[in-house]
């Protein structure tokens, strides 16, 4: 839209008013240059800022913006070069250079340079020298040519579905113009459009508009990156303190070892809480509890997924999986004087360590061998005790990446007890004949002992006294 104003004004007559109207236009965008300038330069402020406070979060982001600074400074820096150029090539001089008796008149048009002089405008309606320096010194072509790179690099930092891409496109576009039928279809470059045969003034004011539009574009671009630095990022709003322990189960002269950390919550999202393929609801206090029924004993291994809302809208899932030991309630209980094994018999012993599952435990025998069946053991001792010795049990548990000894128990082994030979239930006193005649010989009988062993009588012997 500016540049069918300005192309309008040029189609009048080049009059002072003409000129004055350019003036003013010209004065109004470096003010509006500036105010871009500055909010540019306070974003880059923000990018240092936040890089000091966070680098790895900012960096790439940091870095995207620095190159867009530079590649922007060097481009405005190229245009204003051009605008000064010019200016000085249509008898143009610097205030400094002017002399000490010179005055300068309200009414004298000026601008300042990149190096801060003030340029006394002496020829604003110079036809001659623009399209001398920019067409035919093709300093318009050259500008074309830095536009478009400039606009290439910006675009190349952008993803390909970006909607910023569309708008750089457009706001550094340098069609050449469509054919125009009234002046016999011919079609005018970018370079003949905006250069040939135009005032001084009216190409200074057009080439302040491009600067515009490229620090615009800068604000645009920057602004974008700026706002990505959080856009990947989580928002919470509560802050709740977390022990995570590494075992609530720790044996004696071990160390007790936790996580201590802050967990963020954002009580806003409604995250989905799946154990298997049932779905956990929150409680009334937004959290999510699993509960599961323990029937056997053992180690128990259980996970699921937390479906979790990024910023960006996308729903991601968050594995997660872990375990935990069911025991049985246990008591030790030890019988000092009653630990006791027998020798040629499956000794039945019951060995648990809270908090390990059985598979982690390791037991061995100082005399003979031990089996596991089931959920228990059996000890089978080789040998008598001798004096001043006993038998022990030797548990280990594996307790992460280490084996640790658990505990030794001392046993005695003895001998079977003998069994008794009974007739009819008897191992003594007097039978009837009855008794004696229906009973099918006579039994070995182990009384009161705990072991089911079976024996058979080989052999007896039978004495009487007295007649007959």
């Amino acid at each position: 839209m500016m540049y069918l104003v300005l192309t309008a004004m040029l189609a009048m007559n080049v009059a002072a008013e003409v000129l004055e109207s350019f003036r003013i236009i010209d004065a109004s965008l470096i003010q509006t240059l500036n105010n871009v300038d500055s909010k540019n330069n306070q974003i880059y402020s923000n990018f240092y800022a936040a890089h000091q406070e966070n680098p790895t979060k900012v960096e790439a982001w940091k870095n995207k913006a620095d190159q867009v600074k530079q590649k922007t400074d060097e481009l405005i820096t190229k245009i204003q070069d051009l605008k000064e150029e010019l200016v000085m090539r249509s008898g143009g001089i610097l205030m400094k250079e002017a002399g000490p008796d010179f005055i300068l008149s309200p009414e004298e048009p000026t601008m300042v340079s990149s190096k801060g002089d003030t340029i006394i405008i002496k020829r604003e309606d110079d036809l001659n020298v623009p399209s001398e320096v920019m067409i035919n010194k093709k300093k318009a072509a050259d500008l074309k040519n830095s536009l478009n790179e400039y606009r290439e690099f910006l675009l190349s930092l952008l993803d390909e579905n970006d909607p910023l891409r569309d708008n750089i496109s457009k706001q550094l576009a340098t069609p050449d113009s469509k054919p125009n039928l009234k002046e016999g279809g011919e079609k005018k470059t970018w370079e003949i459009l905006h250069f040939e045969s135009k005032p001084l003034i009216a190409v200074i004011t057009l080439l302040s508009k491009m600067q515009i539009d490229v620090e615009n574009t800068e604000t645009n671009i920057i602004t974008s990156f700026y706002s990505n630095i959080d856009a990947a990022s989580f928002k919470f709003n509560q802050l709740e303190a977390r022990i995570l322990p590494k075992s609530n189960y720790v044996i004696k002269g071990d160390q007790f070892e936790a996580e201590i950390y802050l967990a963020a919550i954002d009580t806003t999202q409604d995250p989905k809480v799946f154990v298997g393929s049932s779905e956990i609801r929150p409680n009334n206090e937004n959290k999510f509890i699993y509960k599961a029924s323990t029937a056997d004993v053992g180690t128990k291994t259980w996970g699921g997924v937390i479906n979790f809302k990024n910023p960006d809208g996308s729903v991601v899932p968050y594995p997660f999986k872990g375990e935990y030991q069911v025991g049985l309630p246990n008591v030790t209980i030890s019988p000092t004087k009653m630990n006791v094994f027998y020798l040629g018999v499956a000794n039945p012993v019951e060995i648990s360590v809270p908090g390990v599952a059985s598979e982690n435990l390791s037991v061995s025998v100082s005399n003979g061998r031990i089996e596991k069946r089931g959920d228990g053991y059996f000890v089978y001792p080789s040998k008598l005790d001798v004096a001043g010795k006993s038998t022990s049990i030797t548990v280990s548990a594996k307790m992460g990446t280490e084996t640790r000894t658990m505990g030794t128990e001392k046993f005695r082994v003895k001998e079977v007890p003998p069994p008794l030979a009974t007739i009819s239930g008897k191992n003594g006193g007097i039978l009837r004949k009855e008794e004696l005649t229906s009973e099918q010989g006579v039994f070995a009988d182990q009384k009161d002992f705990d072991f089911d062993m079976k024996f058979k009588v080989t052999q007896f012997e039978v004495t009487t006294s007295g007649a007959g």
